[in-house]
């Protein structure tokens, strides 16, 4: 308490003013002390709620794919796979490569495998088709070309419409999919088919 001089003058009391401190400070962390267990269990929420919290769900991620046409059939490859498309204008058979190796193109001094991804698929055949056109795609240190009759064009598609779950495939055509979208586009997936070991890797030539 504070008391007063003979001039009014007030005179402060220091030894009370730090008790008063130290008893809040002795309530303050009485209140907020926790034992090594509620510390732990503490800890332990925080954990299991920072887990489970899932990452922001893009419902509108949009994929862009080159979509083609092989056998009447339409399908598609990630835009971000694709180095070019080229025109077939010759190319000189593979002895002894697979039946799925069409055979071998000079693209600018670089010799690249073309794939015929009908009968990589073992699709059946249906008919002449033009068979004129060749999607250079890569992946890593691969690259090769995949036959194509026409090129529809760039497009982008929603990632969620695709489906993933294709019980009417099966084998070797089930395997190397990303999925088929509502329109029945195949979007074909690269990063397995360019990691397969049948793929004949390409090499470089002098003219």
């Amino acid at each position: 308490m504070n008391q007063q001089t003979d001039d009014g003058r007030k005179i402060i009391d220091w030894s009370e003013i730090h008790r008063r401190l130290q008893s809040a400070r002795a309530a303050l962390e009485g209140a907020i002390r926790l034992t090594p267990d509620e510390k732990k269990a503490i800890l332990r929420e925080r954990a299991r709620a920072m887990a489970a919290e899932p990452p922001p769900i893009q419902r509108d991620e949009m994929i862009e794919v080159v979509e083609f046409n092989l056998a009447y059939e339409n399908y598609a490859v990630e835009s971000r796979f694709v180095r070019e498309v080229y025109p077939l204008r010759e190319y000189t058979p593979l002895p002894g490569a697979p039946p799925f190796v069409l055979g071998l193109i000079n693209v600018r001094s670089q010799i690249l495998s073309v794939l015929d991804m009908r009968k990589f698929f073992d699709l059946p055949e249906k008919g002449l088709t033009d068979l004129n056109k060749v999607i250079i795609v890569r992946h890593r240190d691969m690259e090769v070309g995949l036959l194509a009759d026409s090129i529809m064009g760039a497009r982008r598609v929603r990632a969620d419409e695709i489906q993933s779950s294709l019980p009417t495939l099966a084998g070797i055509r089930a395997e190397f999919l990303k999925g088929v979208t509502r329109e029945r586009l195949t979007i074909l997936d690269l990063e397995k088919i360019l990691s397969d070991k049948r793929i004949i890797v390409s090499e470089e030539v002098e003219e």
